[in-house]
This record gives C-alpha cells, structure tokens and sequence, in this order.
C-alpha cells in the first residue's frame, strides 16, 4: 500500500510506520472498499519458525464490529508480488498473542529505563552549577 505525501509523491507504507515522528492516522481499504482509520501503536520485530518478520500494533479509530474500544490489531508487514509493502492481519492467534507479549515486554522496559533515569536527571538538576575552571586548576 502507498500514501501519497503533501507532493502528491508515493510514500512507502514501511516508511511511514517507521517513522517515529509520524502521529497521522493510517487509513486502511476493507475487502468491500470500506476506508478504515487506525492509530499505530508499534511496531515489533518477531521471529517466527527462525524467519524474522515485522508486526505493526494498530487500534482502531473508528468501531470495528468485534473489536473493542481498548483493543488493538496486530498486522503482518510483508511485501506484495510487485515489491510493494503490504499489511495483513496476522491470523495465526498464537502468533498475535506473542506479539502482544512482546509489545508489552519492550513497553515495560522502557518504563523501567525512564524511572531509572528520572534519579539521574534530578541529581543534575540539583547539582549546582559553576562557570569557569575546574575545582583545583590554576
């Protein structure tokens, strides 16, 4: 799937879900042409079988028949037979939980890393500051 940017250029949808800047919807096509709106949550890195694949998390803007409002939809990142980036939804139920499982893994480390670096950043900004040399030189 492309999007095209302000240039009316293509844009790869790889691209865009890489983009840890990009906060714009993603908007989907259904089987019947229905445009859906997703949030990106993350995207993970799993391997499944030793074939590393790439997952996207989306959550749903607007209501999904099945699908709850705090619920999130774990996509398959693949490339389609033109070498066009595609995402389908990953079926395979086990594979999604882990996935899942992973995303949460990554999200509490990066909640353990931000508490550990919050005594850090406060000590610093207590420390007083100096200007000039340093303590002892001449």
């Amino acid at each position: 799937m492309e999007r095209e940017n302000e240039n009316n250029k293509p844009v790869d949808l790889l691209d865009v879900l890489l983009d840890q800047d990009n906060k714009d919807p993603i908007v989907l096509m259904d089987e019947s042409g229905k445009q859906m709106t997703f949030e990106q949550v993350a995207v993970i890195p799993y391997e499944v079988r030793k074939e590393r694949r790439l997952y996207c998390v989306l959550k749903p803007v607007d209501h999904i028949e099945g699908i709850g409002d705090d619920e999130a939809i774990v996509f398959l990142v693949d490339t389609d037979d033109n070498g066009n980036t595609v995402i389908k939804i990953e079926e395979d139920e086990e594979i999604a939980i882990a996935v899942f499982d992973k995303y949460y893994d990554l999200l509490e480390e990066a909640q353990k890393e931000a508490k550990a670096k919050e005594p850090a950043q406060a000590a610093k900004k207590a420390a007083p500051k100096t200007k000039g040399k340093p303590a002892g030189k001449k």
